[in-house]
């Protein structure tokens, strides 16, 4: 029964790198470029040929349905929303930019952000694996380094050490020199943990200017003895002048892009 766990736990992390790393190229565009070049053939295909199998075409269609999962996970996407989210709090709009203006942005600055790594994974281990250079298991390794990597590079080492720890202590880890020896398991909590602290601390640094200026107008208004004014009706202009003087939208996506270099 001991003998049979491991194994069996094993396998399902195969199983987990493969559905993550299909999804993020499928959700991406990665393999659309590799999709027009090779010819899918359901009914007669071998690994040996090249081409998708049966077994990997159902792995796109179920890495398919996980990718909105995956996205959040893996990719920059979560720092970017939440930013944006806060932004539009901070300024008091409720509706505008709406919801699908926001998650439309932030997809595509994920897309400049990940294009990198993504290029990185089709030319070490997707399109290798396509031509039948190497094997499945080459091409895993091969397409889970650069995501690790990126990943890696914007945990920080109190949240990766604190999921490390708890992996020792289920017993799935001994003690480990580099970071890279890290399942996905441990890597992706621990990316997640740091995203959601960074892109908290940005939306803080981003509702200061804002509350100094509600701030500012309803101490006036007070003075003024216009208590029965909302300060947000009078504030919100000055808001938007501030935010468009300052060129903000140009600002916020430099500094959302500069963030994970």
């Amino acid at each position: 029964m001991t003998e049979k766990k491991p194994a069996v736990r094993r396998k399902a992390k195969r199983f987990f790198k493969w559905l993550s790393i299909l999804g993020l190229m499928v959700l991406f565009g990665a393999v659309i470029p590799s999709a027009q070049a090779q010819t899918v053939n359901v009914t007669a295909t071998t690994e040996a040929t090249g081409t998708m199998g049966t077994l990997q075409l159902l792995f796109v269609f179920v890495a398919l349905a996980l990718a909105p999962s995956l996205l959040i996970m893996m990719t920059s996407f979560t720092r970017i929303v939440i930013v944006l989210s806060f932004l539009r709090n901070a300024i008091g709009l409720q509706q505008t930019p709406p919801n699908q203006v926001i998650v439309g942005l932030a997809l595509f600055l994920s897309l400049f952000v990940m294009n990198p790594v993504l290029t990185q994974v089709n030319e070490q281990g997707f399109q290798p694996y396509l031509n039948g250079e190497i094997t499945q298991e080459e091409a895993l390794q091969n397409m889970e380094v650069p995501i690790k990597e990126f990943m890696l590079s914007q945990t920080k080492n109190d949240d990766l050490n604190m999921f490390a720890g708890l992996a020792m202590k289920n017993g799935d880890y001994q003690d480990v020199a580099d970071p890279m020896e890290y399942g996905l398991e441990v890597v992706v909590p621990a990316f997640l943990t740091s995203e959601l602290s960074r892109a908290f601390l940005m939306g803080f640094l981003l509702y200061l200017p804002f509350l100094v200026i509600d701030m500012i107008v309803a101490s006036t208004l007070m003075s003024m003895g216009m208590v029965m004014l909302p300060p947000s009706m009078i504030s919100l202009p000055f808001k938007l002048m501030l935010f468009v003087v300052v060129n903000g939208w140009s600002l916020l996506m430099e500094t959302l892009v500069a963030s994970f270099q």
